[in-house]
């Protein structure tokens, strides 16, 4: 899913969302980082043509990388052009670093992207500490949300 930004005319995708993370994953923490990229991804993110909802964070060697994000071929590349599912490493401080590995062996969270954005000219992952929702808990969340939209329904309606 991706939010667009009108321009001149033409839509300009501002980010990339993982529509399935806040539905399966309850968030603790969230952290922006940075992403190594090659100059073919950036453009291809600039353009929309991203998918994020498959993937997940892992610590290899004490850094962290994004497994298994798609990020298609740029259609006017040469030879040189990127992998579109290759791994991707993640830049963050090293207190954050600490921390996110900590978490992840400790308490047994998962490392979830929940969007990919453009911060100027850098492309910025915000990436959450979650921990995964059961059955019951995915219920109780439409139960709210279909409360809140009842009232909102009402109160539009008393004015």
């Amino acid at each position: 899913m991706a939010a667009a930004k009108k321009s001149d005319g033409a839509p300009r995708i501002t980010e990339i969302r993982n529509a399935k993370a806040l539905r399966d994953f309850a968030v603790e923490e969230k952290f922006e980082a940075g992403l190594a990229l090659r100059g073919t991804e950036v453009k291809s993110i600039r353009a929309g043509r991203a998918n994020i909802n498959d993937a997940f964070g892992k610590v290899h060697k004490g850094e962290l990388w994004l497994m298994n994000a798609h990020i298609d071929e740029y259609a006017f590349g040469s030879i040189y052009n990127h992998e579109s599912r290759r791994t991707r490493k993640l830049l963050l401080h090293k207190h954050q670093i600490r921390k996110i590995i900590q978490a992840l062996e400790v308490a047994g969270l998962a490392l979830v992207p929940l969007r990919l954005y453009f911060k100027g000219a850098l492309v910025k992952a915000e990436i959450a500490i979650a921990s995964g929702k059961k059955l019951y808990d995915k219920r109780d969340d439409l139960k709210k949300k279909v409360v809140m939209r009842e009232v909102d329904r009402a109160l539009k309606q008393h004015r």
